[in-house]
């Protein structure tokens, strides 16, 4: 909760950045950004409470351990056992919407060189602007280590006979290729409307993680449910 209270800070800031630069296309970008940004946290919330529902804790300790059992952690195929495979559609909800919520490609309207220059970013330079880089890659990197620790087993190994390898390394080989993942989007998909961005989080992304919401909640109160 604290995280996700964190990572909606990121607005404010966003927008007396664009409104201090007393320029419209910074200002013109300050609302894009925060627009964006709200409209993606509201998915990303409905997917975390998902998470937290079928693991029964806030805890992150807890989410982590709680992948770490069941038929094919028996098995030795721990990677099989976390929650991405049984929260295929929320894993790719949220992955997407941290994306956007970001600001990164295909998403990055707010920067849009075509339509308002540089967005909240135009009037700025020097170590102004790097904040607001470094800003924008530590929540790339924060989105990334929530997204595994959420669903991809965290500090586990992906199969039992790895498991000597000690849990950090797991972990941060899980957010590299996570981020690696951000990268690849931002040299392989052009950029979207705003209006596109728009419609495919209040239209698509909200309704579907709130079907999803029902959907795992009547399936754990099934004999199938398998996060007993």
């Amino acid at each position: 909760l604290l995280l996700l209270a964190l990572t909606s800070l990121e607005v404010y800031g966003v927008i007396i950045a664009g409104w201090a630069s007393n320029s419209k296309y910074a200002f013109l970008g300050a609302m894009r950004a925060s627009a964006q940004m709200v409209s993606y946290e509201i998915a990303m919330g409905f997917a975390m409470v998902i998470v937290l529902m079928v693991s029964g804790s806030l805890n992150m300790t807890e989410i982590v351990m709680g992948q770490t059992h069941g038929t094919f952690a028996s098995m030795g195929l721990n990677f099989l056992s976390w929650n991405w495979l049984p929260l295929l559609p929320i894993f790719v909800v949220y992955f997407i919407a941290g994306v956007a919520e970001t600001n990164r490609a295909p998403f990055d309207v707010v920067e849009g060189e075509s339509e308002i220059v540089a967005g909240h970013m135009v009037e700025y330079s020097g170590m102004a602007f790097a904040m607001f880089f470094l800003a924008e890659y530590a929540n790339m990197i924060l989105i990334s280590i929530l997204t595994t620790v959420m669903f991809l087993g965290g500090w586990d190994a992906p199969v039992a006979f790895l498991g000597f390898i000690p849990g950090w390394i797991w972990l941060g080989i899980k957010t590299f290729v996570v981020v690696s993942m951000f990268l690849w989007l931002r040299a392989t998909f052009p950029r979207y409307r705003y209006d596109q961005i728009m419609r495919l989080g209040w239209k698509i992304f909200i309704p579907v993680t709130l079907i999803w919401l029902v959907v795992v909640a009547a399936w754990m109160q099934t004999p199938w449910n398998i996060w007993k």
